[in-house]
């Protein structure tokens, strides 16, 4: 099975804390490496997790608050200092490259690549990326200004070929494709060969959705049912729902319920508040709603 997994950067909110990160992940999907969010130090993070600057050249921003893009200005300008020549593409609800372009050119005064801004609407959801395996669609969430999720989906891949099959009829290379893409092969005599002989099914596409910040939204359960891996805030405490509602937030039972109800395979809840020293009662919160939940902690991967 290719290579798609999570890693955790920083899982932390707002106020800074020795123990936790501001919010940044990195999606990994065939060692093509996707950013979300890029808080404070996600550039430190990103080296503790041994991955390569190099392979990074798309970033997604899911809204303009400083614990979310923060950090992207540093990062830029490490890999200007690392003499990258690729270009480097950065999504984002409307309004960063006009806060963040004066900036690269005030601090990076000999740029050695372009830096690509891509800006998006966040009242519906839509699709901002596409390449040959993957897809990368908005998630509409309800933040105090306007914010984003982002779904991550694998394409179908078309089925695997029985190579012991192929030989056995002596198929031509010509007729691989179309057999790969479901078609039966007929012999030069004129038998049919069902492509159930040939081919196997190849592995189910996989999805992970990233959700951060939001109120609960019934919206949500339905663009993430049904996938792998659903990342949701838990800021607070079931304790602090007030707390929550008022700055715009959820709490873990909350997560917990959103995932339960679309039906994913595993919840990784994160964003937490600076007031908790032990994550342990939101763990233990989300688990008693949705019992395939883990807690985010910094350098996490997570395979999906």
């Amino acid at each position: 099975m290719e290579k798609f997994e999570l890693h955790i950067l920083g899982c932390g909110s707002a106020l800074p804390t020795t123990r936790h990160f501001p919010s940044s992940q990195v999606v990994n999907v065939r060692d093509k490496l996707f950013m979300i969010d890029c808080g404070e130090g996600a550039q430190l993070q990103f080296r503790k997790s041994r991955l390569k600057f190099s392979r990074l050249n798309h970033i997604f921003i899911s809204h303009l608050h400083g614990d979310h893009c923060f950090g992207l200005l540093g990062l830029i300008s490490t890999l200007n200092l690392l003499g990258r020549t690729a270009s480097l593409h950065i999504y984002s609800p409307c309004g960063l490259e006009e806060q963040m372009r004066p900036l690269i050119e005030y601090f990076n005064r000999q740029m050695t690549y372009p830096v690509l801004f891509h800006e998006f609407e966040t009242g519906q959801p839509s699709l901002i990326y596409e390449d040959r395996s993957l897809t990368v669609t908005t998630i509409p969430l309800r933040h105090r200004m306007p914010t984003c999720g982002f779904l991550f989906a694998e394409k179908p891949r078309p089925n695997h070929i029985i190579r012991e099959m192929i030989d056995f009829y002596r198929i031509p290379i010509s007729e691989l494709n179309r057999i790969k893409n479901g078609e039966d092969y007929v012999t030069p005599e004129g038998e049919i060969v069902p492509n159930n002989r040939l081919t196997r099914p190849s592995d189910p596409p996989r999805s992970y959705a990233y959700c951060s910040d939001t109120l609960p939204l019934a919206s949500v359960v339905e663009q993430v049912r049904g996938v792998n891996l659903l990342f949701h805030e838990a800021t607070f405490a079931e304790e602090e729902a007030p707390r929550a509602k008022e700055t715009f937030h959820t709490t873990a039972s909350e997560a917990a319920t959103i995932a339960r109800e679309a039906g994913v395979g595993q919840l990784l809840i994160g964003h937490f508040s600076a007031r908790y020293e032990d994550e342990t009662p939101l763990l233990e919160q989300a688990r008693a709603v949705f019992p395939h939940t883990l807690l985010a902690k910094e350098t996490l991967c997570v395979p999906i």
